[in-house]
């Protein structure tokens, strides 16, 4: 076939001939015409070791009464959950296969897909799992060599990855092989979710959120006015308007959620700040005291002071933690930098960087609890192997990022990565940029899969039957296509959410409180024989 002189740059949009002309902004982000963003939503575990916030001012007596008479909750890190990241990569990005390895019941080892499964997810004959290595080793950031189990696979991280995907090439680039990658492990989900579409309700960040986990700084922030802040929507039963997202996916947003104004040019000492902001919070509410009813209704009337009141205290609480607090990632010596995790040209030079350090910034360091960070141009079918590759390298890169910066600060970590669809190759490959594997001529919601990797600091998690191997929770048919009767996630992307923070909740030895905190309404999974088959790890925490 007739092969690119150039790759196409990953941030360069797509143009497809079997597409209609993009119309949407989710149409415009999938094909890579505008750049992905950021999102964070609430809470974080272990986030009171070694935390500036601990060195800053409390507020004073009188305002935190005002704050328990209000039932204004200040401090956050109610639920101390584990730090929660996912990755929605916009477009139908190919999970499985060519990236994270699947088969059938039994799984990649005991189970594989035929020939012809794997050749629909871009695996040509000669580079199947279960045959000979013929691929260079990857090379880690340290220098370190790493070389795959010899046959096409490689379980560095616990989850087998395809040797050459380009996901795994990304993440081994960022992480300290002998350190973080030997506490990792990972499921990944067969599943299957409409193409190029923003009606998947994938996102999960408010399940949660109500699952306990909240921030000190916010609950949810997105990089769009809207419900989920990602591509993919949220199920609509978990959505609750008081956690409308707002945006970050720069380091100048993280900056301005704890920004006070003029005020710092004006006062060179903190605790000057903490008391103009402060006065500021006592002027207020001997105003709400004496304004006049705002509305007809009592109980709306009292509803409302309450919120003007937390709204005033918030800022103030924010101001007297953090002023003259440093938390610009951009700052940060563990993420750029001779020794950080991104090097200074790195940075400077890709927004998907420094959104990716702008969110784990903020979740890890336990500002907020739980993001995502939204990547597009992964409706990559274009009728070549080089785009697919390049895109997956640098959500690689990202995911590896967090995974290290969790590492470097002790923290545990889940990651979620999905996407809308998915795409299949029809068997012809491309060399050079192509590395030999199979050119995406199209979109195939059949070969669909979303997969999470966990970060334990304490060791590798395990499965429920002990083990340090990953764990795959359905199937794939031998010709490459999701068992859509395998689980009740395989083919209903409500319960693939519900999945996934039954997954989170195992996490912290929580999951037999499933049912209780997400009763019925179309979002049950089943008896708990049915959650035990839907999990996959032992509790970390």
């Amino acid at each position: 076939m007739a092969k690119r002189h150039q790759p196409l740059h990953p941030d360069a949009p797509l143009y497809h001939t079997d597409h209609p002309r993009p119309v949407t902004r989710r149409d415009f982000l999938r094909q890579g015409f505008i750049s992905g963003s950021g999102i964070v939503t609430g809470g974080a575990l272990l986030s009171l070791l070694g935390n500036p916030r601990l060195a800053q001012a409390a507020l004073s007596g009188d305002l935190q009464t005002l704050a328990t008479n209000a039932g204004c909750p200040l401090t956050g890190l109610a639920g101390g959950k584990i730090p929660f990241i996912c990755f929605d990569l916009a477009g139908g990005a190919s999970m499985v296969g060519s990236n994270v390895l699947v088969g059938g019941r039994g799984g990649y080892m005991d189970d594989p897909l035929s020939t012809a499964g794997y050749s629909k997810m871009g695996i040509p004959g000669d580079m199947v799992p279960g045959g000979n290595e013929t691929n260079p080793p990857l090379n880690g950031p340290n220098g370190d060599t790493v070389t795959s189990n010899g046959d096409f696979t490689d379980t560095t991280l616990g989850l087998p990855f395809h040797s050459d995907s380009g996901f795994l090439r990304g993440i081994l680039s960022k992480t300290d092989l002998a350190n973080t990658a030997t506490k990792v492990n990972g499921a990944v989900i067969p599943a299957r979710s409409d193409n190029d579409t923003a009606n998947n309700p994938h996102n999960p960040m408010y399940g949660i959120a109500r699952i306990g986990a909240d921030g000190e700084i916010v609950r949810l922030i997105g990089s769009r006015s809207s419900e989920s802040g990602g591509n993919s929507v949220a199920p609509a039963l978990l959505i609750d308007p008081e956690w409308r997202p707002t945006k970050v996916d720069r380091p100048s947003d993280v900056t301005g959620l704890v920004e006070t104004g003029d005020l710092l040019s004006v006062l060179s000492d903190p605790a000057d700040v903490r008391a103009v902001m402060e006065s500021v919070v006592r002027i207020s509410n001997q105003k709400i005291d004496l304004a006049d009813t705002l509305l007809t209704g009592a109980g709306d009337n009292e509803r409302i002071r309450g919120l003007v009141r937390c709204g005033y205290l918030k800022s103030a609480d924010i101001a007297d933690r953090f002023v003259g607090v440093d938390i610009d990632p951009a700052q940060d010596t563990d993420i750029v930098g001779a020794a950080g995790i991104f090097s200074e040209e790195e940075f400077r030079d890709s927004g998907e960087f420094r959104k990716t350090a702008s969110v784990m910034k903020m979740v890890i360091n336990g500002h907020a609890g739980a993001g995502t960070i939204q990547m597009g141009g992964y409706d990559y079918h274009t009728g070549d192997r080089a785009v697919g590759e390049i895109r997956d390298l640098r959500a690689g890169k990202c995911i590896g990022a967090c995974l290290e910066y969790a590492a470097r600060l002790g923290k545990p970590l889940m990651i979620y990565v999905f996407s809308d669809g998915s795409v299949a190759s029809n068997g012809t490959t491309e060399d050079g940029a192509g590395r030999g594997k199979g050119v995406w001529t199209g979109d195939n919601s059949s070969t669909a899969a979303s997969f999470f990797l966990v970060y334990n600091p304490n060791g590798r998690p395990r499965n429920l039957a002990g083990e340090e191997i990953g764990v795959q929770i359905g199937e794939f048919s031998a010709d490459g296509s999701v068992v859509t009767a395998a689980t009740p996630a395989a083919n209903n992307v409500n319960l693939l959410v519900q999945t996934v923070l039954l997954n989170y909740m195992a996490l912290h030895g929580l999951q037999g409180d499933y049912n209780n905190l997400f009763p019925g309404q179309g979002m049950s999974l089943g008896n708990k024989d049915m959650l035990d088959s839907l999990t996959a790890f032992q509790s970390i925490v």
